[in-house]
């Protein structure tokens, strides 16, 4: 089966691809000519990725799944939530939106925070959503090479390190994307069985 993963971000494809089962194929959106910046205007993570989805399926006829991910941080009231990729500007820089982030909790005792993926797959004229959630703290500076986005300074609830310094199978079993994907993944399963 072929499904478009409605992302252009080589980390999440690779993330993404070594969960799924064989048999599936995941087409990038550059795979399918689509080359334009998907709206994402929706106020809730799980808006976008409806919209991102149903946007791939209209204009290019695959279905496709899509994704949308937050970090909700409780001392913020929740923020940068659904503006997490341009918390500090449009640019949507890693290091900057860090930055700011760690700006931002100067001073508060509470750093709790967890990341929130929601899935929603577009398969034959239908909507699925599949979410999954990471509880951890917000760490003082960054830490580690790996992952990308917030993972220097996200540590996972009885982890000692943050997602940036776990290899990808590792942070895979226990990541927001990680479990979203695997409720993907059994509801494809279960299609096929």
């Amino acid at each position: 089966m072929k499904l478009v993963f409605a992302t252009n971000n080589k980390n999440k494809i690779k993330e993404v691809q070594s969960l799924m089962p064989e048999g599936i194929h995941l087409l990038s959106l550059e795979e399918i000519g689509c080359h334009e910046d998907i709206p994402e205007t929706s106020p809730t993570i799980e808006g976008n990725a409806i919209q991102k989805a149903e946007y791939v399926k209209e204009k290019y006829g695959y279905d496709c799944f899509a994704d949308d991910t937050g970090l909700e941080v409780a001392a913020l009231n929740g923020a940068p939530g659904v503006y997490s990729a341009r918390y500090a500007g449009e640019e949507k820089s890693s290091d900057a939106n860090i930055g700011k982030l760690l700006n931002e909790l100067e001073g508060k005792e509470d750093r709790s925070a967890r990341f929130k993926t929601v899935i929603a797959l577009h398969l034959k004229g239908k909507f699925h959503t599949f979410e999954g959630i990471c509880a951890g703290n917000i760490i003082f500076e960054r830490k580690g090479l790996q992952g990308f986005g917030y993972d220097p300074v996200f540590q996972p609830e009885g982890k000692s390190e943050t997602f940036a310094e776990m290899n990808l199978s590792e942070k895979s079993k226990i990541s927001h994307r990680g479990r979203a994907i695997r409720k993907l993944i059994d509801f494809l399963d279960h299609l096929n069985s």
